[in-house]
């Protein structure tokens, strides 16, 4: 069976939807965690957990627009990544009955590369961009137009004798999903009718996520369990997730089957998921920073090297979530750990007295 491209029509049902639209979200990921991935997308928006204020929102939008019988606004969902960006344009395609046609920004990187992509649209279909702050420019100028007039220009010749017609395009939803909204000109943004902003979960709506997999995988999930690998998720859905399926691992190999508050502790461990949710590059960084530079000021180039780690990759995987909880700070001069962070790690801070002390990781 030949695989579809992101950028051409995603055939069929909602499950062929999910396969190719998994893709984009869980690159690298074998074909059994794409698959597991999958399988625990809701498809519709009652069976969406969390977000209450976007869900609302978003039924109203896609609700009014059916009744009028007419395609709705251009949607923008922003937010960090795993909290179901992603899954909601599957679930606008879902609710309007229509198909979904998938692209991201780092694919398009001419205007004609969008171009091929929008003239090839069905009245009423949804077109999906991920990442659509990575748009090249000249995309982003034809996609003004194509969500605002529902045309193209096509250019046709070169240099003084080239000249642009028109291309009636069948109206469209664009559904743009972005983790940096604040990299989005104002005219992009101006032009979308709706813009939800998903926050991270709380522990109970993850709580929730979770037995809603457990059921969908067939395995019986402890409530105990379930409120334990809520509360080292992160409030990401998608970390959640995938953490209930490393202890599944862990009760199918070396436990008894159960899923329960002991297998998720000892799970837990062996992947060096701590009580906060901090990782192993989580704690190798605010260990650098704390026993290496004193806590800090450092640069974000001197800590990245000191954990063996890309800079892109601390500021945007590590860094982000320990900002969040207050074990890490951004001043002008660089990077700074919090008392907590100390604390955290059962070091003695350098301004009280006392000596360091390892942790007990």
């Amino acid at each position: 069976m030949a695989e579809p491209t992101s950028e051409n029509q995603v055939p069929g049902s909602v499950a062929s939807e999910t396969w190719a639209l998994d893709r984009i979200v869980t690159s690298g990921a074998d074909d059994i965690e794409r698959a597991a991935e999958a399988a625990l997308r809701p498809k519709r928006l009652e069976e969406f957990v969390g977000q209450p204020v976007v869900r609302d929102q978003l039924s109203l939008v896609l609700h009014a627009a059916m009744n009028r019988g007419t395609p709705p606004d251009h949607v923008l969902l922003s937010g960090p990544p795993g909290l179901g960006k992603t899954t909601l344009a599957m679930i606008i395609a879902a609710e309007l009955g229509t198909s979904l046609r998938v692209t991201s920004g780092p694919a398009i990187q001419h205007a004609g590369d969008l171009a091929a992509v929008l003239s090839s649209l069905t009245e009423g279909e949804v077109l999906f961009i991920d990442e659509i702050h990575r748009l090249a420019r000249p995309a982003e100028e034809l996609l003004y137009v194509a969500m605002e007039d529902f045309r193209v220009d096509v250019v046709v010749g070169k240099g003084a004798g080239a000249s642009a017609i028109p291309l009636s395009l069948p109206r469209f939803t664009a559904v743009g999903a972005t983790t940096r909204a604040g990299l989005l000109p104002a005219p992009l943004r101006d032009r979308f009718g709706f813009t939800g902003h998903l926050e991270f979960y709380e522990d109970d709506d993850l709580e929730r996520v979770l037995l809603r997999s457990a059921r969908l995988l067939g395995v019986e999930l402890e409530q105990p369990a379930a409120a334990e690998i809520a509360s080292r998720s992160r409030g990401t859905p998608r970390i959640a997730n995938r953490l209930l399926r490393r202890v599944r691992d862990w009760a199918d190999v070396r436990g008894d089957g159960r899923l329960d508050i002991s297998a998720a502790h000892a799970a837990l461990k062996v992947y060096e998921v701590d009580e906060l949710g901090l990782d192993r590059l989580d704690r190798a960084v605010l260990r650098a920073l704390c026993t290496r530079f004193g806590g800090g000021p450092v640069g974000l180039t001197t800590l990245a090297v000191s954990v063996g780690e890309e800079p892109e990759t601390v500021e945007t995987v590590a860094e982000p979530f320990l900002v969040r909880e207050g074990l890490m700070a951004r001043s002008p001069r660089g990077r700074v750990a919090t008392e907590q962070a100390w604390r955290h790690l059962r070091l003695q801070p350098p301004e009280l007295p006392g000596t360091l002390f390892d942790s007990e990781d």
